[in-house]
């Protein structure tokens, strides 16, 4: 008998498009709670056409939406909005991502949805957040990552700042989303009155909480952390080293004990015993010297051999994969991260597998992402009790 999920019984009206939202409702769908995605009916969620594409559908968008019912509803319309409220009162959550002030404008804002379904949590992802004199304006996740610091950081000091090659930003607000939201159903299920609350995420906060120790160094000390390329300040070594086979090697060396150790494996007991280099701070001192050091060891072997060495003594060390090179990695197959799906038209293609993994009641993927309003039936005729006849009669009015 297989278990429950922990989501399992927990319904979400996701009202969100494009990445951060709608990665939230991922997360919650591949762990059973229930996700109702309400698309705009003749496009639907943009994310549908973004980046490659299989027939006339992203690819993305099959990964990104797993799980989840479709339906489609106009929210601008009037009859759409009291679809919305209806729906509201038999959900937990309601996870949007609009600017703020647009559900309001529609009627559809907390206070509203609050009157209707008391213990109601709204999940709210934004760029500058709810409050503030930013609040207003569109907030896109690159423009969060720059304004929240982490581009600034990011790339080599004398080049332009450059971006990390994924939505980062709405990523991590994202998962500050699905974190703030299993709080607030952990605070109603222990509240008597099972009252709801407001989750407000914005994407500039979840960038800026990133920042490890940047704020308080620059407070004490008026430190700036600047660009770096491949290093990490005051970590040291850490760094990206060449083989003599032109690919690099990512070896991380920074802890004491490991220092000892990787010194040792290439030939530098000099090094491991000496007291200048015990300490993290003493080779951050001389990082430029140690990484010399490691890379001349480094070029005198292929990556593959030079990983070997370092894995038989224990130092951390990686190679640096694009997507073919995990594809064909026996640790993402062991792991069962790379899973075969089927697509409406039965091609079979890769997908990201489920994390974190769960020992009892692990997250699972049921479907790939629906077609546009692929539940619009079984969400309004037997969720809501529509009849057949209003069923019709709203899709031919272009409300659903």
């Amino acid at each position: 008998m297989s278990k429950k999920k922990p989501l399992e019984g927990v319904k979400i009206l996701e009202l969100g498009n494009l990445v951060a939202a709608p990665f939230a409702g991922k997360l919650f769908a591949e762990f059973g709670a229930e996700v109702i995605k309400v698309e705009e009916p003749t496009k639907g969620d943009p994310l549908r056409n973004w980046r490659v594409m299989h027939n006339d559908t992203s690819v993305w968008w099959y990964v990104q939406s797993r799980n989840k019912k479709s339906i489609t509803v106009n929210m601008r319309d009037e009859q759409g909005q009291k679809i919305i409220k209806q729906l509201v009162e038999k959900v937990d959550v309601v996870l949007e991502n609009f600017k703020p002030g647009t559900l309001e404008r529609w009627g559809l804002g907390l206070e509203e949805l609050r009157e209707i379904n008391p213990s109601i949590i709204m999940t709210r992802v934004s760029g500058y957040g709810q409050t503030g004199p930013y609040r207003e304006k569109p907030g896109f996740g690159s423009v969060a990552e720059a304004f929240g610091g982490l581009r600034y950081i990011t790339g080599y000091p004398d080049l332009a700042p450059v971006r990390v090659g994924i939505a980062i930003g709405d990523l991590t607000a994202g998962l500050y989303a699905v974190i703030g939201t299993l709080l607030a159903l952990r605070a109603r299920d222990q509240n008597p009155d099972k009252k709801g609350q407001l989750v407000d995420v914005a994407l500039y906060e979840s960038v800026f909480s990133l920042l490890e120790g940047i704020l308080p160094e620059y407070d004490l000390t008026g430190a700036v952390r600047e660009r770096t390329g491949s290093t990490l300040p005051g970590i040291a070594p850490s760094n990206t080293y060449e083989c003599s086979d032109g690919k690099h090697l990512v070896i991380g060396g920074n802890g004491d004990k490991i220092f000892q150790r990787l010194m040792t494996a290439i030939g530098r007991e000099d090094l491991a015993n000496e007291a200048t280099y015990s300490t993290n701070q003493g080779r951050a001192d001389n990082v430029k010297f140690i990484d010399h050091i490691i890379e001349q060891w480094t070029k005198q072997y292929p990556l593959k051999e030079a990983q070997r060495i370092l894995d038989e003594v224990s130092v951390p060390v990686g190679p640096i994969y694009g997507i073919k090179e995990i594809v064909e990695d026996e640790q993402y197959k062991a792991r069962d991260m790379l899973q075969e799906i089927e697509l409406p038209d039965g091609k079979k293609v890769l997908v990201p597998g489920i994390v974190p993994k769960l020992s009892e009641t692990p997250g699972e993927i049921k479907w790939s992402g629906p077609s546009l309003g692929e539940h619009n039936e079984e969400i309004y005729t037997e969720y809501m009790n529509f009849s057949i006849e209003d069923f019709k009669k709203l899709k031919e009015r272009g409300v659903i």
